[in-house]
């Protein structure tokens, strides 16, 4: 049976295909593993694991977009994150043996199912592959970290901008326009993620298309200016930014590229 193919009715993937998708190198040791591993297509909408479930299995993400959160007693959602093709799911159950957090779909999803005991048994038998999998259990603390060190530093409005600007990385990274792209997830569920609230994601949005940064249609996000994005520290007042357009032809106008730069010095 050749790896990748169909299986009672299912489709799997062998170890080097796993190992491509998170982004590790195979070792000589690996190639002729025959071990196989299942894929299970999730609808958008439905939950991968739920918080408190026991924990037994971690999750690749093949293709599809998902949401991780965690849910307070009265039921409020918190983002945790945002996974896509090449993320791994499940490593908050590790510690307790019960998953701490709840993935959900935010697109029809395929996910490789990466039982937890056959990885402590394969890592057992290919000692590089043991270092590899905690080499990628710790690129997700370290984009967590990111994130949280993000949310105390930075202003509502450079907070998008940067979130604007690492999905657009991620979308590169998986072969698809890092300068058009909808968006899976809700402006709810962006503000959810980076602090802020629903008002507050839409009305940054429209500023940035309005100033050029972006182009808005619904959920489909244009990439006009990343630089822009990078370096944003703070929208200027929204009763300035219609003058550059307000001027005769005449004058000269101030574009995004150039009047964020100046007003990041201002603010600093």
């Amino acid at each position: 049976m050749e790896a990748g193919r169909q299986r009672q009715g299912r489709l799997w993937s062998n170890l080097k295909e796993v190992c491509d998708l998170l982004h590790i190198p195979v070792a000589n040791s690996m190639l002729n593993e025959e071990l196989l591993f299942q894929h299970v297509q999730f609808k958008t909408g439905q939950r991968i694991h739920t918080i408190g479930q026991p924990f037994d299995t971690l999750y690749i993400v093949n293709s599809g977009f998902l949401k991780t959160v965690l849910i307070d007693e009265y039921g409020n959602e918190q983002v945790l994150s945002f996974p896509m093709k090449g993320d791994m799911l499940g490593v908050d159950g590790i510690h307790t043996r019960h998953y701490s957090s709840e993935a959900v779909a935010l697109s029809d999803c395929d996910l490789i199912l990466l039982p937890f005991k056959k990885l402590t048994a394969l890592g057992r038998v290919h000692l590089e592959l043991e270092s590899m999998m905690y080499g990628v259990m710790s690129r997700e603390l370290v984009r967590e970290q990111a994130m949280i060190g993000m949310l105390g530093a930075l202003s509502a409005e450079a907070r998008v901008a940067r979130f604007l600007v690492a999905l657009a990385e991620r979308f590169a990274q998986m072969g698809y326009s890092s300068k058009l792209f909808n968006l899976r997830m809700t402006r709810h569920e962006i503000g959810s993620y980076l602090g802020l609230t629903l008002e507050t994601v839409s009305r940054t949005l429209s500023a940035f298309n309005e100033i050029g940064m972006i182009s808005v249609d619904q959920r489909t996000i244009g990439i006009k200016d990343p630089e822009a994005l990078k370096t944003l520290r703070r929208l200027p007042p929204s009763r300035t930014r219609g003058r550059p357009a307000a001027r005769s032809k005449g004058s000269s106008s101030t574009a995004p590229g150039q009047l964020l730069p100046a007003l990041a010095a201002s603010s600093a």
